[in-house]
């Protein structure tokens, strides 16, 4: 056993080890149908020969070897399976070129190279977060029973939602993946992704055109970046070659699913566990209170994958969570079990905005007049807080925002009762533009007494010339579906609706013109107007649950985390930095932790507080001792 796997073992709360010796055997060549050889580690536990243990499968296009090899290879090997860890096409010694996405040849090859070794019994399990879930998908309808049981998290089978979602490139994202793509076989990566990155990117996304960033963030012109321009629609055939998800009724391996209310795949992770219970297949949902890059995340897919492996290839329940669906709901700070996604006894809570500000059940009054701001891509509406690919708080104050000219805010009044939603977000915005091309961006925010605007949800969705059409009047009924969410809103807090147009660089800004967003340099002001009157009753959607389906009560302790998050929000507006307890337990209230009157597990409900104590009492060691790891497999080619 390693250092760094005691470290993350402990850190993780797995399970105690069966064995502290793992055999590593390395480059292990796999020839792909193509003639193209692919390398592999095989991490074997001790005293496995002649009886093999059940194998797992990671594919990675982020090194075989550095931390993934620790956490999916040695700990899982010393938890009784031998791990066999490949790195993709085109990455880490693998040979050929990188294509993105486009992993359904090479999993399947491989999968008939692992059934050809003498070593490699029974059926295959395969686990991953974010790529690595993703070439699970693309391998999980044909390989049929080859495979026992699947693990991806904060990951979906498609792709093109994710880069384009409401049809704006996700700037920070794909910039931010493209630079870790280009920089990772370079030597003092870690330094590189910790320092150089944050240095240049945040100016680099303010550049144009962005066809041309990828030369400005990587040093150099990727072929993957430039072809995501080429082809933005769905349709397209770059697009439907990596899109996966129309087989996902057709996988018959059971498949567990866990990520975050925060994360970049949510929704269409959301889609893949409806599709299979639709297909009647055996699946787990698992949400919690993470965004794409939180290490409670990496905590809970890490722990629970396992009891999931154990579970399917070993016949061990013993560690698994037998409900369909577990969610952490913001607001409470607690687990919720259902049976089912969405929960059949919500009901659709329907919000009007209203003139003046308000947003109520009641409808709009017919004479209300439209509100009015002026959108300038050159100067656009930024973003705060929401799913990134490398989420730094996903969770914030939105003051800041909603103090702006080119935001526009409808709040209620303070609930007399708690309201608790749970299932799909929706809008409807009628709306007017000077441009026939522009964006619409809604957000839901949880408001807390002393005024503090937590975001809860949003969306964005880019309008286009006919899509959606305009009445006579030039207003445009425009539909949105926000991300889902689980948030309870307690008694004397406040829902508030924010719209805009922009929420840059999180969505590519739209430049106005109708270019095409690989080139276009020139941009255009728009002026907009949002209508709330009887002929146009525009309105955010709530899937809100029964009073009596919800628990009776606060915890105290949430209230007090509640009241440090709020502490710590106003904090980071005023520039004051918080002591470091509010800093501690702020964090716990932002990511909404649980805390005592947990209706779950406490293994589960402690995830969250697994977040930010690691982070303040083990992460200094982890990341030294993974960094040294990282730069010597780079130095070997992963």
């Amino acid at each position: 056993m390693s250092l760094l796997s005691e470290i993350l073992g402990r850190s993780l709360r797995l399970p105690a080890p069966q064995t502290r010796d793992v055999e590593v055997l390395r480059d292990l060549p796999a020839t792909m149908d193509d003639g193209v050889v692919l390398l592999a580690d095989r991490y074997v536990p001790a005293g496995a020969a002649g009886h093999e243990p059940p194998t797992v499968l990671v594919r990675t296009p982020y090194g075989r070897r550095g931390f993934f090899g620790v956490v999916y290879g040695r700990l899982l090997a010393e938890r009784g399976f031998q791990v066999v860890v490949q790195s993709v096409r085109g990455t880490f010694g693998s040979g050929g070129r990188f294509a993105p996405f486009d992993e359904r040849a090479d999993g399947l090859a491989t999968l008939r190279w692992l059934r050809g070794q003498p070593w490699c019994e029974g059926p295959v399990g395969m686990i991953g977060s974010s790529y690595m879930g993703l070439v699970q998908w693309a391998v999980a309808a044909e390989a049929g029973d080859e495979l026992g049981a699947l693990a991806p998290s904060i990951t979906a089978s498609q792709f093109h939602g994710q880069a384009f979602p409401g049809g704006s490139l996700a700037l920070d994202t794909a910039l931010s993946w493209t630079f870790i793509i280009a920089a990772q076989e370079r030597r003092l990566f870690p330094l590189r992704l910790m320092f150089g990155l944050s240095r240049r990117l945040p100016k680099i996304l303010d550049e144009l055109p962005l066809g041309e960033l990828d030369a400005l963030v990587a040093g150099e012109s990727l072929p993957f970046y430039r072809e995501w321009f080429e082809r933005t629609a769905p349709d397209e055939p770059y697009w439907r070659l990596r899109d996966y998800s129309p087989d996902v009724g057709r996988v018959t391996a059971p498949v567990q699913l866990i990520g975050g209310w925060y994360d970049i795949f949510l929704p269409w992770m959301i889609e893949d566990h409806v599709a299979l219970r639709r297909a009647g297949h055996e699946t787990q949902l698992i949400i919690g209170p993470w965004a794409h890059t939180s290490p409670g995340v990496l905590a809970t897919s890490t722990r629970q994958g396992l009891a999931w492996l154990r579970a399917h290839l070993l016949d061990d329940r013993r560690l698994l969570r037998d409900a369909p669906v577990q969610l952490f709901v913001g607001g409470e700070g607690a687990w919720r079990s259902l049976e089912t996604w969405p929960p059949p006894e919500a009901r659709t809570l329907r919000l009007h905005l209203q003139p003046g500000g308000g947003l109520a059940a009641d409808p709009p009054p017919p004479d209300g007049e439209p509100d009015h701001y002026r959108y300038d891509p050159a100067h656009p509406t930024p973003a705060i807080g929401g799913p990134v690919l490398l989420a730094r708080q996903p969770v914030t104050d939105n003051r800041p925002l909603e103090a702006r000219e080119d935001v526009i805010v409808f709040t209620s009044a303070p609930l007399a009762d708690d309201l608790e939603a749970i299932g799909p977000v929706s809008a409807e915005i009628h709306f007017r533009s000077s441009l026939e091309n522009t964006d619409v961006f809604v957000r839901i925010c949880d408001v807390l007494p002393e005024g503090v605007s937590l975001n809860v949800c949003d969306a964005l969705l880019r309008l286009s010339p006919g899509s959606p059409g305009a009445g006579p009047d030039g207003v445009r009924a425009v539909a949105l579906d926000l991300w889902p969410t689980a948030h309870r809103f307690r008694a004397g807090h406040r829902i508030r609706v924010q719209v805009s147009s922009g929420a840059h660089p999180r969505y590519a800004r739209n430049p106005g013109t109708g270019e095409a967003p690989a080139t276009a340099r020139t941009l255009v002001a728009a002026e907009q107007e949002v209508f709330h009157d009887a002929a146009h009753p525009s309105a955010v959607m709530l899937s809100v649950m029964p009073k009596d389906a919800q628990p009776a009560g606060d915890p105290p302790a949430a209230e007090a985390a509640e009241a440090d998050a709020a502490a710590a929000a106003v904090s980071a507006v005023s520039g004051d930095p918080p002591t470091p307890r509010t800093a501690e337990d702020a964090a716990a209230a932002v990511s909404a932790v649980a805390v005592a009157g947990d209706p779950l597990d406490a293994e589960l409900r402690d995830d969250a507080r697994f977040e930010h104590r690691l982070l303040l009492r083990e992460i200094a060691i982890v990341l030294f001792v993974a960094a040294v790891v990282v730069a010597r497999s780079i130095a070997g080619f992963g």
